[in-house]
């Protein structure tokens, strides 16, 4: 069966077609009108070792805002939708990632507990169109929709490109780790019995 899973995500502001396998090798389509966002996508399939398509229609002559929060929320449910009860897999996961003279480290835990955490001595600016803000609108809504606790530190770093590129690779490697099956596992990774 694999763990794969399809969103299709309909709004007045955006029409999203999205596929994620788990297991794949990496290869990433992406298409969402935003060339640096769709840049930082790849590296996250390519390092997270997922196979990524994504398609998004969006009100970008509004702002980008909406297109790139919903690739978020789409990714999210996807990731959430491959794990099912997220029996078997190792759960936590974290990378740190140089892209030059910046530094990023990025740390998950799959734990049915959304939350984002950014932090750091300074926020990356804009990157051709895309708003270094709009970073964190698409961590949290994966967070948020992915049942993720999601912690990214921006270390150090002058090139807003470098940054947000170590950051993004960073999230590729940990959830890569994270999604991980543990042959050793017993259920879920939690004394509970749950997540």
């Amino acid at each position: 069966m694999g763990r794969r899973a399809e969103i299709d995500r309909q709004t007045r502001e955006t029409q999203i077609l999205l596929s994620l396998d788990l297991d794949g090798q990496g290869r990433a389509e992406i298409q969402t009108g935003l060339g640096f966002f769709d840049h930082m996508l790849n590296h996250v399939a390519f390092h997270g070792h997922f196979d990524l398509k994504v398609k998004a229609k969006g009100d970008l002559h509004v702002d980008p805002h909406h297109t790139v929060e919903d690739v978020g929320i789409c990714l999210g449910q996807a990731l959430s939708k491959c794990l099912g009860d997220r029996a078997g897999i190792r759960r936590y996961g974290q990378s740190f990632v140089p892209m030059d003279e910046s530094l990023a480290q990025v740390v998950v835990d799959l734990s049915n507990r959304p939350l984002l955490k950014v932090s750091g001595p300074r926020r990356p600016g804009t990157v051709g169109a895309f708003d270094g803000q709009l970073a964190e609108e698409f961590w949290r809504a994966l967070a948020l929709h992915g049942g993720i606790t999601l912690h990214v530190r921006l270390l150090y770093g002058e090139n807003d490109h470098h940054l947000l590129e170590a950051a993004f690779k960073a999230l590729g490697r940990a959830l890569d780790e994270a999604c991980a099956l543990e042959p050793r596992a017993q259920g879920v990774a939690s004394t509970k019995g749950v997540l």
